[in-house]
């Protein structure tokens, strides 16, 4: 088990250091955490965000924990020496194009959703974002157009495969819940949904026990504000996916508390909690490691097939919140370190 530990810059040192406390209080065999620097943290040390020892250690190892990055030293860089260029170099080349983000009530927090207690407290999903295609990587630019105005234009595209490979991975996962996958698309306007809706039925019957429904991307957006109890597992893609999932993150109400998971069609992952690196608070001990922590969780669930392990850790950061130790992102004052003590305390049982 060689996890290639990338703590990056701001929060992402604080919040990394009680991770790996919980997953040393394991004691899991043959675990070795292998640090690297990345983003910032990297360009100030070896000119790059994402050094090529740093792209060794990932690709030589079984899993990628990853922190945060951003730095505001750093924004005056040329684009490709930026601290986030790390993230989608890191992509790239593990080809990771499948986006996993858990969204979860805990017991104790509905009031800090903008919903209904009761409507809150129902929420339990898994969001299944597409990662490299669509808008943000298909052909893009400005022209004039035939009036002679000026004209911006990006182009959304799916190919069969790039659907096939993702779909598969939505339906594994809703094997392993509650076997309901909703696949989010606009097949009533977009050549591509009426494609990605197509390839996702096909993929269906090699699923016969998971429940296939389809949505409009509009309706699934006021669905999730009107029932999100319904859903199990979404499938969607990139665009529609990267607005989805973070409305999903404040009907849950705090973006601070939810772990994500970059996969491709193996077990080689990178885990990161979808906060950012947030410098305003660096360095003050006051950062929440819980979504870090539960970053380290979806690594043995998905990377190591520890689903024993991953819920031992998501239940201890559960009991944790409903005990009201509560950060300073929820209301709170405990420090990192204390909550870190304290998942390791409940852990320790």
């Amino acid at each position: 088990m060689q996890i290639a530990v990338l703590a990056g810059d701001g929060i992402g040192q604080e919040i990394m250091v009680e991770a790996l406390r919980v997953l040393e209080k394991l004691d899991l065999p043959d675990l070795q955490l292998k640090p690297a620097d990345v983003g910032g943290t990297a360009y100030k040390n070896h000119g790059h965000p994402l050094p090529p020892a740093t792209l060794d250690l990932v690709m030589a190892s079984d899993a990628v924990l990853f922190g945060a990055v951003g730095d505001p030293d750093c924004d005056d860089l040329e684009r490709h020496l930026r601290p986030e260029q790390a993230v989608l170099g890191l992509r790239k080349e593990m080809q990771t194009f499948a986006n996993l983000r858990p969204a979860k009530a805990f017991s104790g927090l509905e009031n800090l959703s903008a919903l209904k207690p009761e409507v809150a407290g129902a929420i339990d999903l898994l969001i299944l974002r597409e990662l490299t295609g669509d808008v943000y990587f298909g052909e893009k630019g400005q022209r004039q157009s035939a009036a002679g105005l000026r004209e911006g234009y990006d182009i959304m595209a799916y190919d069969e495969q790039e659907i096939s490979r993702i779909a598969h991975i939505a339906f594994k996962a809703a094997q392993g819940r509650r076997k309901k996958l909703c696949s989010v698309d606009k097949a009533n306007v977009l050549q591509t949904s009426v494609l990605w809706r197509t390839v996702v039925n096909e993929v269906a019957a090699d699923y016969p026990d998971v429940e296939l429904s389809h949505m409009y991307v509009d309706n699934a957006a006021m669905q999730l504000v009107r029932n999100p109890g319904q859903f199990d597992v979404m499938l969607t893609g990139n665009i529609f996916g990267d607005i989805l999932s973070d409305q999903a993150s404040m009907c849950v109400g705090s973006i601070g508390l939810l772990a994500s998971a970059s996969l491709g069609t193996g077990t080689h992952g990178l885990y990161e909690p979808i906060h950012g690196s947030a410098p305003d608070i660096a360095g003050q001990g006051i950062a929440n490691p819980l979504a870090m922590i539960l970053s380290a969780a979806m690594m043995l669930r998905h990377s190591f097939a520890m689903e024993t392990e991953a819920a031992q850790i998501e239940q201890a950061v559960a009991a944790v919140l409903e005990k009201g130790l509560l950060g300073h992102d929820l209301g709170g004052n405990a420090s990192t370190r204390e909550i870190g003590d304290a998942v390791v305390a409940q852990l320790a049982g």
